[in-house]
């Protein structure tokens, strides 16, 4: 860095003069380094893939959660610093439980999202705080049908088909461009994103190290059985 960037570096209030905040790009390069992440809807779901492969085999893989219940019908994954996400988490499904609590019913999927947005951009506003490292894919379901949203450390969100977070989000989403369809069936859209994630990652995917969880119309967000993802692997 130029040493005359270096006053805007510093503090998270400074713009710099070409209108960047450097502090939030540097959260969005730890989102770059974290697990790769994967969403995708199909015809009357959305799935949520996530490597999450130990540094060491004396791990418990079970002691790794990469996928979060927020309330019956949404859930999310998370790439990233692992600390900030459960902390995300937990504000998501405090606004989740405080909306039924008020209104007798569960919290569309775009309003959590927004009011999670809003407590991330607070992060990059005021002075004594640092942005989010993390970034979130919300997957979900409600009145208006299903919804995959992507949450950015600055705030941001953007509604997805399909789309991918952490390292290997450019091998992803250019096999999404290429590959990726309306309206298709669980098993296309989950051996699509398997497949996706061979590709982004150094080894083979393994039950053991691949999470996925769906939430579909009708039906509570659920993660699958390791039996379940293992039967999904050996199909691609």
């Amino acid at each position: 860095m130029q040493p005359g960037q270096m006053a805007y570096d510093r503090g998270i209030t400074v713009f710099s003069p070409d209108g960047r905040l450097f502090q939030v790009e540097y959260a969005r390069e730890a989102v770059k380094k974290g697990s790769t992440t994967i969403g995708l809807k199909y015809n009357g779901g959305v799935a949520l893939i996530v490597d999450k492969r130990s540094a060491s085999r004396l791990l418990e893989p079970k002691s790794t959660e990469k996928i979060h219940d927020i309330d019956d019908y949404i859930g999310c994954a998370t790439s990233g610093l692992v600390a900030d996400a459960r902390v995300l988490v937990d504000e998501a499904r405090k606004n989740a439980q405080m909306h039924r609590v008020h209104y007798g019913e569960n919290i569309s999927v775009e309003m959590l999202v927004k009011k999670v947005c809003d407590h991330k951009q607070n992060y990059t506003q005021y002075g004594g705080a640092r942005p989010f490292g993390t970034a979130l894919l919300v997957a979900g379901t409600d009145d208006l049908g299903v919804h995959l949203f992507e949450t950015d450390p600055s705030g941001a969100l953007v509604a997805y088909k399909a789309t991918g977070i952490g390292s290997g989000r450019p091998v992803v989403m250019d096999m999404f461009e290429k590959e990726y369809k309306d309206d298709m069936t669980f098993e296309e859209a989950v051996t699509l994103g398997l497949r996706a994630l061979d590709a982004a990652i150094e080894d083979k995917p393994k039950a053991e190290s691949v999470e996925i969880g769906v939430a579909e119309i009708g039906k509570k967000f659920r993660r699958l059985p390791e039996g379940e993802v293992a039967a999904l692997i050996e199909k691609i």
